[in-house]
């Protein structure tokens, strides 16, 4: 069985077009088989978009587990100043992630970055976003973490989204314990918005 947190070029294809409405902002993005949340950009993302527009974040960024793009594209909208690095490990996703990139005009803004995790991403980055692929376990979501501390500036921001029910608080005691802080920054409709600064200790 696929996973959308898995590559599997077999799978059959059958796009589709959705919107997403935040904060008086529409954006189209294209969809597939195969990828996370086809059908609607999920609450997760949204929740989480509403929460890191308002910051204006600048300097490089990475979305990790980008999908077809919502979070890291809307930011590069949103974000006229900072560069977008968007990462997965499925190439459908990163397929329709440059296609959506191409739509908004922000193809000289935003690179694509096809990685198991963070296998083939360097950085140094000044916020790293993630809304992780839970059903793949935490072996996968808590390197996720892990791996942002190594790759971000001192002073640059892990952003994370997670439903309380499917082990925030639980995460949040895990980033905590290798950041040394984090902050509740937002949280709706069951999802929790967490943030956490690396220190220069």
């Amino acid at each position: 069985m696929s996973h959308y947190y898995q590559n599997d070029p077999l799978l059959a294809s059958k796009k589709r077009d959705i919107t997403l409405d935040i904060d008086g902002l529409t954006l189209q993005f294209k969809t597939d088989n195969g990828v996370f949340s086809k059908r609607k950009v999920d609450e997760g993302s949204v929740v989480l978009l509403k929460a890191i527009i308002p910051l204006r974040l600048t300097g490089k960024i990475l979305d990790l587990g980008c999908g077809y793009g919502p979070i890291g594209l809307t930011i590069a909208v949103t974000s006229p100043s900072a560069r977008v690095d968007l990462a997965d490990v499925n190439e459908r996703a990163l397929a329709l992630c440059a296609e959506n990139a191409e739509t908004l005009g922000l193809s000289q803004r935003v690179t694509f970055l096809q990685s198991d995790i963070y296998e083939k991403i360097e950085g140094p980055y000044d916020s790293i976003v993630v809304n992780p692929p839970i059903r793949a376990g935490k072996r996968v979501t808590y390197s996720m973490y892990e791996g942002a501390l190594q790759r971000l500036i001192d002073g640059g921001s892990l952003f994370v989204v997670i439903r309380k029910n499917q082990g925030a608080p639980t995460a949040s005691r895990f980033i905590e314990s290798l950041f040394g802080n984090i902050s509740l920054i937002s949280r709706d409709k069951g999802y929790y918005i967490y943030q956490a600064k690396k220190v220069n200790k």
